[in-house]
């Protein structure tokens, strides 16, 4: 997909962060937007970011994690803008919790939409892509989707199983034939609200793991989704976003399972 002009593009989770960055990218580039987020306010202002830079644009409140609301989405958006050429599930939250102290509630929360919310937009919209004839679908993993971190378990669950399955469906559509491609990104350290919304820290603990994110974040959302669009015009399987994601990348490659004796190292100097 070397030009976005005229594609209609849907996008989760583009009420801030890197969802917002991408849907302002692709305005910016002549495509039709199609943007969703559980948060209507934060919905609201990117479409109207969006419908300024002159973009077609529709926003939706959408709940990824609820199947039944993803799969008429899908159906919405096809029949109000007639196609579907590239679909980015976007949304995702975080939970810090060990294993021992993590609810079921929490942990089916953040599966919930980190992974079934992943699993619900590919398969609701996979059949309108294919139909398309030139169709890209992009999964948003995680550099966790590399190594395990320290109460970051459900986090690492979500992760590492988006990484699978993305993979797997791209070698099905290649193997069929099917004129879809299909990517998956890997992000590093993001300035995004995502540990500032995170569950499982209250009070100073919160702030202090939000501050110390913040700190380490060193790639904007405008960089991340300009490396995303790069990744799509270039048919990349894995999309890197930031220095950080090359080194995370490269320890267990370098160190094998010995990696995880360096993580756990610093995360006692580091985790609350």
């Amino acid at each position: 997909m070397k030009d976005f002009g005229g594609r209609v593009a849907v996008i989760t989770g583009a009420g801030s962060g890197i969802g917002r960055a991408l849907a302002l990218d692709l305005a910016g580039r002549g495509a039709r937007l199609a943007v969703s987020d559980v948060d209507s306010a934060r919905i609201a202002e990117t479409a109207a970011l969006c419908e300024k830079a002159g973009a077609e644009t529709r926003s939706y409140v959408l709940d990824v994690a609820d199947r039944a609301a993803v799969l008429a989405h899908a159906e919405q958006v096809a029949g109000e803008f007639g196609q579907v050429n590239l679909v980015v599930n976007n949304a995702g939250v975080a939970l810090t919790s060990t294993v021992e102290e993590m609810g079921w509630e929490e942990f089916d929360w953040l599966m919930g939409i980190n992974l079934g919310g992943v699993v619900h937009g590919t398969k609701a919209f996979l059949p309108h892509l294919i139909a398309s004839g030139d169709g890209h679908l992009v999964n948003v993993s995680s550099v966790f989707g590399f190594i395990g971190v320290p109460t970051q378990s459900a986090y690492n669950a979500a992760k590492f199983a988006v990484r699978g399955f993305t993979e797997a469906l791209r070698q099905e559509m290649l193997m069929e034939r099917r004129p879809v491609r299909v990517s998956c990104v890997h992000p590093g350290g993001i300035k995004t609200n995502i540990a500032r919304d995170a569950r499982g820290l209250e009070g100073p603990d919160a702030d202090r793991a939000a501050r110390l994110f913040e700190r380490i974040a060193r790639t904007s959302p405008e960089v991340a989704a300009r490396t995303i669009l790069r990744g799509v015009e270039r048919n990349r399987p894995r999309i890197l976003i930031g220095p950080d994601a090359y080194v995370i990348d490269a320890l267990p490659r370098l160190f094998g399972a010995g990696y995880q004796r360096l993580v756990s190292l610093a995360g006692k100097r580091i985790i609350p």
